[in-house]
């Protein structure tokens, strides 16, 4: 796989027929905050601070989504700069499976940090040798699949975008289910909140 072309593979993953494409609606960060949360009087993220989240959970999402990655799975290697300014780099982690989060299951993704766009791209593999030679192989309990997470809006008032491609069909519906739920549950999504408490240093209450 050519280091540019990480987007390239994503939007013919999207296009194509016999996969499943989900979006979200693109998530108002600080709308959701003042709403929801008692946080203190004025606090509120801007775009370049959503972004810092997002390369930060990009190369440790151990960090940001612990409920999400197995304690102590993931790792990273191979990063490095683009003459564009972008990054990529490939990383591995035991993820839980969408349609069964109790099980885990090893993932494995080439990641393109598009700096100027401010969008992450994960492109899944199905096999890869690992900084120290070793090959590295992705759990077959569930399909292959490609997710962007990035920032939109203005820099007083971003908005979180993501969406996924699974590379599979979806006949019974129970992926878009799976992810509509998803998409319905109250609050900042779990990255956002450890951001905010663990870099930011602001701690988080819900609303009762």
């Amino acid at each position: 796989m050519n280091q540019d072309n990480y987007e390239e593979i994503f939007a013919a993953a999207w296009n194509r027929d016999g996969h499943t494409s989900i979006e979200f609606d693109p998530l108002d960060v600080n709308q959701v905050l003042a709403d929801e949360y008692d946080c203190g009087e004025g606090l509120a993220l801007t775009r370049t601070q959503l972004w810092d989240m997002e390369v930060k959970k990009a190369a440790r999402p151990d960090l940001f989504i612990p409920g999400v990655i197995r304690a102590g799975t993931a790792r990273s290697w191979g990063r490095r700069e683009l003459k564009s300014g972008d990054e990529v780099f490939i990383r591995v982690s035991e993820q839980r499976l969408w349609l069964q989060p109790d099980s885990y299951g090893a993932v494995i993704e080439a990641c393109y940090l598009n700096h100027s766009s401010q969008q992450v791209t994960f492109i899944g593999l199905p096999e890869v040798e690992d900084d120290e030679g070793r090959t590295v192989t992705a759990s077959s309990r569930q399909p292959l699949f490609h997710v962007t997470h990035g920032v939109s809006g203005a820099e007083e008032a971003p908005l979180n975008t993501w969406r996924i491609v699974h590379l599979t069909s979806d006949e019974n519906g129970v992926l878009f289910q799976r992810f509509e739920l998803m998409s319905q549950v109250s609050g900042l999504p779990e990255y956002v909140e450890r951001y905010i408490e663990d870099v930011l240093k602001n701690p988080l209450t819900r609303k009762q």
